[in-house]
């Protein structure tokens, strides 16, 4: 070898040097974007997964290779998966190595019928075996509630029911013959009832028959709720006489002041079997405690009667009773009194029997066939046009017949005592009425229980303070005929048809009404009168002109005063509700007089059972179609 050789050699290692040193900062660069890059593609893929529920997932990367394992809880999950990863990273660069967990046995469905009763018809929906016979629960509702559409909502599913399936179903159906308002849910394990029954007896009544007839161990849940109806004006009538101690009417605004009132009656010689009833309208909360220190007060004086007609109270004595006792007593009770209570003492003077005799006297006589005779004294033509034709208006034309006689010295107050007898009268379906100068007396039978505390009402409300009155009314339930009341679309409809007639007026930004709004509150009360226990809410509207907190105000007022208005003509509104929208519902553009004119309205719409169990059930109530929503406009406003 040539020193030239060598020498050219080592010129040449520092070349070789570099060449090599190149190389392996080229392969370093490389590693690292290769890192770089799956470190990427496996922060994009798992955040993918991540969001889409599949940590479940294994990812694996190798270069541009990515491999998913793991076990899918089922084949759309798996797919799923691939398809999450695939848009992260590109589907071909998928290797799918995932396994499917083995199908888990599916459990049965936990079948139930929940069944809806309402005024209007029945409806069963839910799940239900394919092996149950539906047709033949549908029929066993049909015998249970008569003449009532019957709505079939459920599905079936192939599985085999849980013990005690048929036993829950045949025993909620049967329980909703008894039910005409409800809601009965059906399980195998259990039957739960939202009912409302029509008093608290009834409420009883049915918890009851309902617990009697369940099937042993079938768990009953029992969710019924009493109506109360509205009295007007808040009644209570005690007396004491020679047949002994009794109500006439006995009204009570809660459980603790009926209890108060009951006691004090059996304390001062009433029958344990006595009843008073728990109502609305009350002008007080202390009421219990002013009937009880005037139940109280008769049982002192010996013989006599109290009559509490709203926050009126008035004692009325037997005339033979020694004036300082009545006096003491009188004192005593007007002391004990709470406030709002005011008191009329009554002690009357003793009529001679040849005096007696000389009184004038009127007497309406009623038929059980409905034959209604007027005889006695009255005052005038007028009197007697105006007599006959309230006795026409209740008790119908051709029913009819008058043989009065005029004369001019009658006692004051004689024509308003005789047309308060007659209003009274038409709660009996037979019997006798008869005034004289200083007492009505009212005698006869009824087909309804609470006839006597009706009349109580009407006399208390037409005669006023003092006025004295005896009844003996008895129940009598009658059968046949059997009379047809009108649906409640009927009913609404005759209110819609008396609203149109004559709009219901107030006067501007005010909750007093027009003067024309009388006749049409008085058409649209005669309909409530027919069509007792119908279910309306009686609906107030604005337009948008003022504040929005003061068109809720007043247009809560204005159905308040109409609400008012019916009831303060002698209808039994258990069924009626009044509710302000303000202006949140309008009908028309408020833009324009004539859209603010439409606006401002009264509405009545039925109300559904279902919204009456809303509160039980939790669900949204159902309510009927817009259909079912007739209004009657006022005129009134809130400029």
């Amino acid at each position: 070898m040539s020193f030239r050789w060598i020498v050219l050699r080592l010129r040449s290692i520092p070349h070789l040097l570099a060449l090599a040193a190149g190389a392996g900062l080229c392969l370093a660069v490389a590693v690292w974007a290769r890192n770089l890059v799956e470190a990427r593609t496996l922060r994009s893929i798992d955040a993918g997964l991540s969001q889409s529920g599949h940590e479940w997932t294994v990812v694996q990367i190798d270069g541009l290779h990515v491999t998913l394992s793991g076990v899918a809880p089922d084949e759309a999950t798996r797919f799923a998966a691939l398809s999450t990863a695939g848009r992260a990273a590109g589907s071909a660069r998928i290797m799918d190595r995932m396994e499917v967990a083995d199908p888990v046995t599916i459990q049965p469905p936990e079948f139930s019928i929940e069944i809806l009763r309402f005024d209007s018809g029945v409806s069963l929906a839910g799940l239900v075996p394919s092996s149950m016979d539906v047709e033949s629960v549908l029929k066993m509702v049909r015998e249970h509630v008569v003449d009532a559409p019957v709505s079939d909502l459920l599905g079936t599913l192939d599985f085999e029911p849980a013990d005690g399936w048929h036993r829950a179903v045949k025993f909620g159906v049967e329980a909703l013959g008894a039910l005409p308002r409800s809601k009965v849910s059906i399980t195998a394990s259990g039957v739960s009832i939202h009912a409302v029954a029509e008093d608290a007896d009834d409420k009883r009544k049915l918890e009851r028959q309902l617990r009697r007839d369940a099937p042993a161990g079938l768990e009953l849940v029992l969710n019924i709720s009493a109506l109360r109806p509205v009295v007007a004006p808040f009644t209570l009538r005690f007396l004491i006489d020679s047949d002994g101690a009794r109500f006439d009417a006995c009204s009570a605004d809660s459980e603790a002041a009926r209890d108060a009132i009951l006691e004090a009656a059996r304390n001062a010689g009433l029958g344990e079997d006595a009843t008073c009833i728990l109502a609305l309208g009350t002008p007080s909360t202390r009421w219990g405690e002013a009937a009880v220190a005037g139940i109280g007060a008769v049982a002192e004086i010996g013989e006599g009667t109290l009559t509490m007609s709203n926050a009126d109270v008035t004692l009325t004595a037997k005339a033979s009773t020694p004036p300082p006792r009545f006096q003491r007593v009188s004192a005593e009770l007007e002391e004990a009194l709470p406030p709002v209570f005011s008191l009329k003492a009554i002690l009357p003077e003793e009529v001679a029997q040849d005096e007696e005799r000389r009184l004038p006297e009127f007497t309406a006589t009623l038929s059980p066939e409905g034959h209604v005779q007027l005889r006695g004294k009255l005052g005038s033509d007028s009197t007697r046009a105006a007599v006959e034709s309230l006795a026409v208006a209740h008790f119908g034309s051709g029913q009819v017949h008058s043989a009065t006689d005029l004369e001019q010295d009658l006692p004051g107050g004689w024509t308003q005592r005789v047309l308060a007898a007659l209003e009274a009268m038409r709660f009996l379906s037979n019997g006798i009425v008869n005034v004289t100068a200083d007492k009505v007396t009212i005698a006869g039978n009824a087909a309804f229980e609470d006839a006597q505390s009706a009349i109580t009402g009407v006399l208390s409300g037409k005669l006023g303070v003092g006025a004295t009155y005896e009844l003996d009314v008895t129940y009598v339930e009658v059968s046949e005929p059997q009379i047809v009341l009108p649906t409640p679309e009927e009913c609404l409809a005759r209110v819609n048809e008396a609203a149109e007639r004559k709009k219901i007026t107030f006067n501007p930004s005010s909750s007093t009404f027009g003067d024309d709004a009388a006749e049409t509150i008085d058409a649209i009360a005669d309909v409530f009168r027919e069509c007792e226990g119908i279910r309306v809410e009686i609906s107030g509207h604005t337009d948008s002109q003022g504040r929005e907190t003061m068109n809720q105000r007043l247009s809560q007022a204005r159905a308040d005063a109409v609400l008012n208005a019916i009831l303060a003509r002698r209808v039994l509104g258990t069924g009626l509700v009044a509710k302000g929208y303000g202006e949140s519902q309008p009908v028309a553009d408020n833009g324009t007089a004539e859209g603010r004119e439409a606006n401002r309205r009264i509405e009545f719409r039925l109300i559904a059972i279902s919204e009456d169990l809303t509160d039980l059930s939790g669900h949204e109530a159902e309510t009927l179609d817009d259909d079912d929503v007739i209004e009657a406009r006022d005129g009134g406003g809130t400029e």
